[in-house]
């Protein structure tokens, strides 16, 4: 970069070629979601056969070029108005230290060096004569050591000041101090060039038509490359709100421009998939490119772990028992085993994520939206059928112990039988099955499902998760919404209506173990709108279970129930029995699990209740 070509520069070019990968970059979305919600939904509803099931493949591959292409170029997008925001910066630097040196009277030449007149008071009968200068600019490399504290520019100012003053000529420290600002505003496009120059050049995808593993794990790369290298770009958009409410992060989302809004997109799709508030369709987009990272991760990691050892070998003793574990494996496992557990049951996880959004249109299922997602720890995934921000009818289910991210295409299948069931009772309204898998639940039956305290931690977030439904929505009136709490997942609910007003129109409670209260008016949606399924004790125990746990409420019972056996527990009520004071609905569940077969009774009471077809509950 010179001072001819800086001149001559128009960073609005850079822009004009973001704007047309933004473009494609739309494009390419467009057509990704075309492919998935109604080409292959198509597909699935009408055809049936291997043709079709290898049609639907190849579109599902296309489907994913066209998302590998989305990513690509909205990082291509945000590098190139980086690049013009730095370089603008610069042109600026450079436009207005040229007007000052032009209104100083001053000449600028060809290599950014400035000229100035004859000026001053004679000395030995002379006018001082005039002269060119050529700046330097701060943070440029010389030949001298650097100095980390910033005492050699301070000194250099300090010597350029001095010599400025005692020089006869007054126009030298002008024309010094204009020369510097060409040379720092031409030194600040250079490093903007050299920076972004190969950045730019690694922003390519290979010659093939096969999105790999290799191409998400290069994409996350890239992303941390320009999020790194445009920094000050990104920082002149306005940030979320910290640990902001629902209301909040839609205000914010809503004052950016769409340029900011795609900039901080492509920047950081997980901190934005999991912003209560935001638009469906918003956090999907986010989430499926976390999703699609965070698998090529796994599935990289866990290529490169060495293959596992023989596990046994006969007992080199001759004694009991005969096989003993080898010392290559003892060793392989110690370094590996735990870690490949992880990554398998994590990617099983994610493919059972991919494979609902792949079943888009199988038995008229609607698709799917990836709310949030977080593969850490024991994981995050939340998954709607249909689009809940249009839903006339919503459901939320909260599952109980041992869910987790490993768990979740069992509970996302429960949801798309939901949606069947529910989708018959109401045809012509939109209906939203969401399965929340949003904190940390037990992960044994004891001790921890018998303590209260991940209800606790966890009924906030449920709250939060709720309210940003409503907002994203439009209000509480928007929707009919159902929270369907399981197992531990019902005391979840309950606990969330304790601490807070709980954004809920109807409750049910399937195979509760207690709500952590004692009956159902004191649950914020009212003794009429709470509902209970629970299968006879001995196909369902976890009722009972709950009450010795002491996760219920006291009962009218509880003045004499120290005088029956186990008299703490028969003071408890759960929703199951008839003092809570819920609807009882009828049930068919063959044991604890089994609350969403399809056709069941079971599920045929919760479709009810979630699109406001009370009567058609039957009771039990």
């Amino acid at each position: 970069m010179d001072y001819a070509t800086l001149t001559s520069l128009k960073p609005s070019e850079f822009e004009d070629a973001a704007g047309g990968y933004r473009l494609v970059s739309d494009m390419a979305s467009q057509a990704q979601g075309n492919l998935e919600h109604q080409i292959a939904a198509k597909f699935q509803d009408v055809l049936e056969g291997e043709a079709a099931t290898a049609a639907v493949k190849q579109l599902d591959k296309l489907a994913t070029n066209f998302h590998y292409v989305q990513i690509e170029c909205a990082l291509i997008t945000t590098a190139l108005n980086s690049l013009a925001y730095e370089l603008r910066a610069a042109k600026h630097k450079l436009d207005a230290a040229v007007e000052d040196a032009e209104a100083e009277k001053f000449a600028v030449g060809p290599d950014g060096s400035v000229s100035y007149p004859a000026a001053g008071d004679k000395v030995d009968g002379k006018v001082p004569e005039g002269g060119t200068v050529t700046g330097s600019a701060k943070g440029k490399p010389t030949n001298q050591p650097i100095d980390p504290t910033g005492d050699a520019n301070d000194t250099a100012d300090a010597l350029e000041r001095q010599a400025a003053n005692i020089h006869p000529n007054p126009n030298y420290g002008r024309a010094v101090a204009i020369a510097n600002r060409i040379a720092q505003a031409i030194y600040d496009a250079t490093q903007a060039d050299e920076k972004w120059a190969p950045k730019l050049r690694k922003l390519k995808a290979d010659d093939d038509l096969t999105v790999s593993d290799r191409d998400w794990a290069d994409a996350q790369n890239d992303t941390g490359g320009v999020r790194a290298g445009a920094k000050d770009y990104l920082n002149e958009i306005k940030p979320p709100p910290e640990n902001g409410s629902s209301k909040a992060n839609a205000m914010w989302w809503n004052g950016l421009s769409q340029e900011e809004r795609d900039a901080y997109l492509s920047m950081h799709p997980a901190r934005l998939g999991s912003l209560d508030g935001l638009p469906s369709e918003v956090r999907d987009e986010a989430n499926r490119t976390s999703l699609a990272e965070t698998k090529a991760k796994y599935a990289l990691e866990l290529s490169e772990i060495p293959k596992e050892p023989t596990k046994y070998e006969p007992n080199p003793n001759g004694s009991y028992p005969a096989f003993v574990e080898t010392e290559a494996w003892k060793r392989w496992d110690e370094k590996y085993g735990d870690r490949r557990g992880k990554l398998d049951k994590g990617l099983q996880a994610m493919k059972d994520i991919q494979k609902r959004f792949d079943e888009t249109g199988k038995d008229g299922l609607p698709p799917a939206y990836l709310l949030a997602f977080d593969a850490e720890g024991g994981g995050r995934a939340v998954v709607a059928n249909g689009n809940p921000d249009t839903a006339d009818h919503t459901a939320v289910f909260v599952p109980g112990t041992h869910s987790n991210l490993g768990k979740s295409g069992s509970y996302i299948g429960h949801m798309a039988n939901l949606w069947q069931e529910s989708h018959v009772l109401a045809p012509n309204q939109n209906v939203s099955t969401i399965t929340w898998i949003g904190y940390d639940a037990p992960q044994s039956v004891a001790p921890e499902a018998m303590s209260p305290s991940y209800a606790e931690r966890a009924a906030p977030e449920l709250n939060r998760f709720l309210d940003g439904l409503q907002t994203a929505q439009g209000g509480p009136d928007a929707s009919h919404t159902t929270v369907i709490g399981h197992s531990y997942g019902s005391t979840v609910v309950g606990q969330s209506s304790i601490d807070g007003k709980l954004p809920a129109d109807d409750i049910v409670a399937a195979g509760s173990p207690g709500m952590r209260v004692g009956h159902a008016d004191d649950l914020d949606v009212g003794k009429d709108h709470v509902w209970s399924e629970a299968a006879a004790s001995w196909k369902d125990p976890v009722p009972a279970g709950g009450k010795l746990a002491g996760l219920g409420g006291d009962s009218d019972i509880s003045w004499w129930a120290d005088m029956l056996p186990f008299g703490y527990a028969w003071g408890q009520n759960v929703p199951s029995d008839e003092d809570f004071g819920a609807h009882i609905m009828g049930t068919d569940a063959k044991d604890h699990g089994d609350y969403w077969r399809p056709s069941s009774e079971s599920l045929a009471n919760q479709a009810a209740v979630v699109t406001g077809n009370y009567d058609q509950v039957k009771g039990g």
